[in-house]
């Protein structure tokens, strides 16, 4: 099976800015590009094929045609949806402070699945914070208070961040992006969010924007972060460049590529590969790529090579 490229699908967000057009080069009528779901098979968003044998396609009937395992992986059957979902997100201002369930949690009550997922900070403005967890665990009592209270930023854990940070952040992990912040996200794929706090802002209709309190003190975890904010692995040369491990849970495996010449990659048959170019120019197998890039390589494709001068984040199962 052939390699495909996947043409992203945009959201309008009020917290969005311009830096996925004006950086990335996007181009959509929305007034404001949020989010980029750069690998999307989910009811709320879905690639469509660019190029190729499937060219127009959605994603999902490219799954439903060749099979799941065939195109994702044998990996993929402790999978019973698409396995994985991954954005490039703007963040112009303060995103909601919010959490999200676990599989067990989310399947029971909104029938859909929890939410593990990791953050790669591609750039940040001077000043730029992330919410990650509580500053000291505390009870869920206290967590109840402090929401009623409007005292909840003041017991969470504020990180100042940089371009090539990367957040872990486990369901039931409280967090927010925070204004100035330029993320790319992979996680489960799941839409499951609940709000706790939204700086009082209102929606396009004028009302206030949904809270969910009740669920999110069902789910919350309320202590500090398990994790550091660094990858997990570290720079490896390797020829044509440069690999690091970002992070590697149950759910998804992510590297950062820097490649300076040709990179030889395989997508065995465990998983697909998806390559997704945060900067730069090259080739995949002789296609073009650039910046803004998303491309699924199947699994059980075998070895396939990425030339140029261009930095990328490679993602398996």
């Amino acid at each position: 099976m052939e390699i495909l490229k996947l043409q992203p699908i945009f959201k309008d967000y009020i917290w969005g800015g311009q830096r996925l057009r004006e950086d990335f080069g996007f181009q959509s009528d929305l007034p404001k590009l949020a989010e980029g779901w750069m690998l999307a098979c989910h009811q709320a968003g879905m690639n469509t094929i660019d190029g190729g044998s499937y060219d127009g396609q959605p994603l999902e009937q490219v799954v439903e045609s060749v099979g799941k395992e065939a195109l994702c992986g044998t990996n993929a059957a402790r999978f019973p949806y698409f396995p994985v979902l991954i954005k490039l997100i703007d963040a112009k201002d303060n995103l909601s402070i919010q959490v999200h369930p676990d599989n067990d949690y989310a399947r029971r009550v909104e029938n859909e699945f929890g939410k593990t997922e990791m953050w790669y900070v591609l750039d940040a403005a001077p000043g730029a914070q992330l919410i990650y967890g509580f500053k000291e665990k505390i009870s869920k009592e206290a967590f109840k208070a402090a929401i009623e209270n409007n005292t909840l930023p003041q017991v969470l854990n504020h990180v100042d961040i940089h371009k090539g940070d990367v957040f872990f952040i486990e369901a039931g992990t409280v967090h927010a992006i925070g204004k100035g912040a330029l993320i790319a996200e992979i996680q489960q794929n799941s839409n499951v969010t609940y709000r706790v706090y939204d700086y009082d802002r209102r929606g396009a209709d004028g009302k206030p924007r949904e809270l969910h309190v009740a669920k999110a003190l069902d789910v919350a975890v309320p202590e500090p972060p398990k994790y550091d904010t660094q990858p997990m692995g570290q720079k490896e040369n390797i020829g044509g460049g440069s690999r690091q491990l970002l992070a590697r849970c149950p759910l998804f495996t992510v590297y950062h590529y820097a490649v300076s010449d040709t990179v030889q990659l395989a997508a065995g048959a465990e998983s697909f590969q998806h390559i997704l170019v945060t900067d730069g120019y090259g080739t995949i197998d002789g296609r073009l790529l650039q910046k803004g890039d998303s491309f699924l390589v199947p699994a059980g494709y075998g070895n396939f090579a990425v030339s140029g001068q261009l930095e990328m984040l490679v993602t398996s199962i």
